[in-house]
């Protein structure tokens, strides 16, 4: 990995009933991320981020526009299980499912926060039915 790939950044934006799933920082609460692996791609970095740090199953569909000139990346993710396995580096108390309302003093990328803005809550992204 060259050090320009290791400075890559990929924040996860999963977002479930209403809210945005955060994990703690040393500034507070912010987006589960992480750096790329080689070869893999943003939404296969978010999936395993989500997974390694949560325990939560996602899908990460589409990055969001526009991309960070510094190369960091939010990709929107489908949450696939309610429930975290215990394969998370964070226990399910240490994470934090934060109505779109307590965002506002959550340090986020431009592109997640227009996509919050535009957030409408009926139309979560949810488990797919069995």
């Amino acid at each position: 990995m060259t050090a320009e790939r290791a400075e890559v950044v990929v924040r996860a934006v999963v977002v479930y009933d209403g809210r945005l799933l955060l994990v703690p920082e040393a500034a507070g609460w912010g987006l589960p991320s992480g750096t790329p692996q080689p070869a893999e791609t943003a939404e296969a970095t978010a999936a395993r981020v989500v997974y390694e740090i949560t325990g939560y199953l996602v899908d990460g569909t589409e990055p969001l526009e526009p991309r960070d000139a510094d190369g960091e990346t939010a990709v929107l993710c489908r949450l696939l299980t309610e429930s975290p396995s215990d394969g998370g580096r964070l226990t399910p108390d240490h994470l934090r499912w934060a109505a779109m309302a307590e965002t506002t003093d959550t340090l986020l990328p431009p592109p997640v926060r227009r996509y919050l803005k535009g957030h409408i809550p009926h139309l979560d992204h949810r488990p797919r039915p069995s």
